[in-house]
């Protein structure tokens, strides 16, 4: 700061000494503020801050020791030059004493008052720049210490013993430790002994830069008392960041380790999220019993350590008896809850080491390992289960009753792998079905499926394709904002002349096990691309393409040029085509599908996840992917409309996609209480029998013609589509 930067007051009682100073001063560059006698000083000293006071003490009614007491007693922070004609040693020193800078006696000399002038601005402004570099610094501790005390996660650093020496408030409300009583303790105080050893390398972390540990999980300790937390369990699951930190680190020789800095994060949420997640990938959300894929890993588990042991196990399948009757007689509700209490007799009659599993719609498998006396046991087990569901299910008032047909086959009689064990019990199932149900019935090699007896998959398969077969719907996938169309994913039908539409669900999986998919790929991609072009020709408006693939499919060497080569005769651009592939054919072959679906993406293919959220539910390969859409499985949005159970998984899944830039789609949806729902948590797109069963491509064209639509058309069959029929 500079002289002429800072105010300055002369008080004296005679005009011409005041103008005599004030001019003095002006020639030097330094601007003063004149008050005659010490009353006119005080009203300027309430007015205005001053740096400097030149100040007499000699005047009447108000001296300049009255001034002074005055600067004293309000913490006036001026710097005081008395300049007085008394001479006595007693005035300097009573001047002093209250404060002032310095003394000077009329007459004084020019330089040596310019002199203590310039000298006392100099500390004054050294004293406002140090005390302004104080309150910056106050300031920037106290906002420091706010930030790292309210952080969401823990901060703390240790010294070279491994010993907290600073650690912010957030300890408390997530350990339920205060912050004080750590101070000076141990860092292994908090980690569960499980991770001890981890914690050993990563908490008084030494390394820094690259090197430094980052995002390692481990467990800590909570405080064994009774204060309340955010969470029920005694462990905190933490992501912790760790360096080290190190005195004249720039130079290696000197530098000296101080301690470690480290930051933890409560991952409490993601994990369960994870495990939610985990859960429903092995799991039927209905019923909670393990589904189809933790049934294949616990009886692949289960064969290996069979073979090891030479030792047996059975595969019972059950399918309920007339529950399609009760399903569409009362309604999808009852029966969704006399499956749950199925489940719930039919845990009662297994064993401890048994699986019983769901294994889609109203058929059940029940893993027996190591059946010691073989028929036997098993025998037992299959009595047992048909006793219990003798009796009635209560449910909304009605008595209903069910029984099970169970077809069973045994290891390693009936197979050596799980396929052929679970297809021959699936076999002996239709056997007993046959024979009148109710009852159970062990695989033999002369029985045959009905399915079996009256049509030649292979041959079949074959006709299919040559004699034209097969044919595609199209099931409207709608943009829940806008509630336009902006795509379709093609379904393929097949209509045998003699035994009528077969499902795809009855021929995709032989399909897939002898390579015939290939084939039938190649027919549903050029037939789904050359209706798209016929669109595109008409005019209509541009929507993008949904083809399912298989692993089978994406396995074959050509099918990223052969791809290529049916967009390119039809000339579509890649946007418009969306390849749909499940999770279990994405870690099937993981590096190999990774490169293929990079070559189709880069030609501007999209790639969509099936089924999210049934399969491994890894999250790590999303990010490794070109992958542009998750489309939610119809289990969820089920399960969403029965009991709301589904919503944790749904906004999960939402969540994830919005955090990664992906696109959502909703499967499955039928109800306008669904389609609520995912509009309040931003779904993106959603497809099912709300907006309409799957369509010829006829009735789609039409539906395109008369773009755009609104979801509440009273006057539809279906909710948003005109009338067809």
């Amino acid at each position: 700061m500079s002289f002429n930067e800072q105010n300055i007051l002369i008080v004296d009682d005679d005009p011409v000494v005041l103008k005599s100073l004030k001019d003095l001063l002006a020639i030097r560059g330094m601007d003063a503020d004149t008050a005659i006698g010490g009353r006119e000083a005080i009203v300027c000293l309430d007015q205005k801050d001053y740096d400097l006071v030149l100040l007499d003490l000699q005047m009447p009614y108000v001296n300049g020791h009255d001034v002074m007491q005055h600067i004293r007693e309000n913490n006036i922070e001026a710097y005081v030059i008395i300049v007085s004609g008394e001479t006595s040693f007693e005035a300097a020193r009573d001047a002093c004493s209250q404060g002032a800078y310095n003394f000077l006696r009329k007459p004084y000399a020019t330089d040596e008052l310019m002199i203590t002038i310039k000298n006392a601005l100099k500390e004054k402004s050294l004293e406002k720049q140090n005390r302004l570099m104080n309150d910056q610094l106050r300031e920037s501790e106290r906002l420091h210490r706010y930030l790292v005390n309210t952080s969401p996660d823990i901060i703390y650093i240790l010294d070279p013993d491994g010993k907290f020496t600073f650690i912010n408030e957030r300890i408390e409300s997530l350990l339920g430790y205060s912050y004080k009583e750590l101070i000076g303790k141990h860092y292994s105080m908090l980690v569960h002994q499980n991770d001890s050893e981890v914690a050993r390398y990563v908490f008084n972390e030494r390394r820094v830069g690259d090197r430094a540990s980052r995002n390692v999980e481990i467990r800590l300790k909570c405080k064994d008392d009774n204060t309340p937390r955010f969470f029920e369990t005694r462990t905190l699951p933490i992501e912790l960041s760790s360096m080290g930190i190190y005195k004249n680190e720039d130079n290696p020789k000197k530098r000296t380790y101080l301690g470690t800095y480290g930051v933890a994060r409560d991952i409490t949420e993601r994990k369960m999220a994870e495990e939610t997640i985990n859960f429903q990938a092995y799991h039927d959300l209905l019923t909670n019993l393990p589904n189809r894929a933790l049934l294949r890993d616990r009886l692949s588990l289960a064969i290996t350590q069979a073979k090891r042991n030479e030792e047996m196990l059975a595969i019972l399948f059950l399918d309920l008896d007339r529950f399609k009757n009760i399903n569409d007689s009362l309604g999808h509700v009852v029966g969704d809850e006399l499956l749950q209490q199925v489940s719930t007799r039919l845990k009662s009659c297994v064993r401890e080491g048994d699986t019983l599993a769901r294994f889609g719609g109203d058929e059940f498998t029940l893993l027996l390992p190591n059946i010691a006396k073989g028929q036997e046991d098993v025998t037992k087990i299959a009595e047992k289960i048909n006793h219990v569901l003798r009796d009635p299910f209560v449910i909304d008032g009605n008595e209903l009753y069910v029984s099970a047909s169970i077809g069973i086959s045994i290891y390693p009689r009936d197979g050596a792998n799980m396929d052929t064990l679970i297809k021959h019990a699936d076999i002996a199932m239709y056997h007993i079905k046959d024979k009148g149900k109710n009852g159970y019935q062990f695989y033999s090699k002369d029985m045959t499926t009905p399915y079996f007896k009256n049509l030649s998959l292979d041959s079949g398969i074959r006709k299919a394709l040559d004699n034209d077969e097969f044919h595609l719907m199209y099931q409207p996938q709608i943009n829940i904002r806008t509630g336009e169309i902006v795509g379709v994913e093609a379904l393929l039908r097949w209509d045998h002349p003699e035994h009528g539409p077969i499902t795809p669900a009855e021929f995709i999986s032989f399909a897939e096990e002898t390579g015939m998919i290939v084939d039938i790929g190649k027919w549903v991609l050029r037939n789904a691309c050359g209706e798209l072009k016929r669109w595109r020709d008409a005019g209509l408006p541009e929507i993008r393409m949904s083809i399912n693939m298989s692993a089978r499919q994406l396995a074959e060497k050509s099918i990223v040029k052969d791809i290529s080569s049916i967009l390119k005769d039809y000339n579509i651009p890649g946007h418009c085509l969306e390849i749909e592939i499940t999770e279990n054919t994405i870690m099937s072959e993981m590096d190999t599908v990774i490169y293929k679906l990079k070559e189709l993406s880069n030609r501007g293919i999209q790639v969509a996840i099936d089924d999210f959220g049934t399969g491994y539910s890894s999250l790590s390969y999303l990010h490794k992917l070109p992958i542009q859409t998750l489309k939610i499985d119809r289990a969820f949005m089920k399960e969403l409309n029965m009991k709301n159970t589904g919503n944790s998984i749904i906004n999960t899944i939402v969540a994830m996609a919005k955090g990664l830039n992906l696109n959502v789609i909703a499967e499955g949806v039928e109800t306008q209480q669904q389609l609520d729902y995912l509009q309040e948590i931003n779904c993106n797109e959603a497809q099912g029998f709300l907006f309409g069963k799957p369509l010829t491509a006829d009735v789609i064209t039409q539906i395109l013609i008369q773009e755009p639509f609104a979801f509440t058309d009273s006057d539809s069959d279906r909710r948003g589509y005109p009338r067809t029929h």
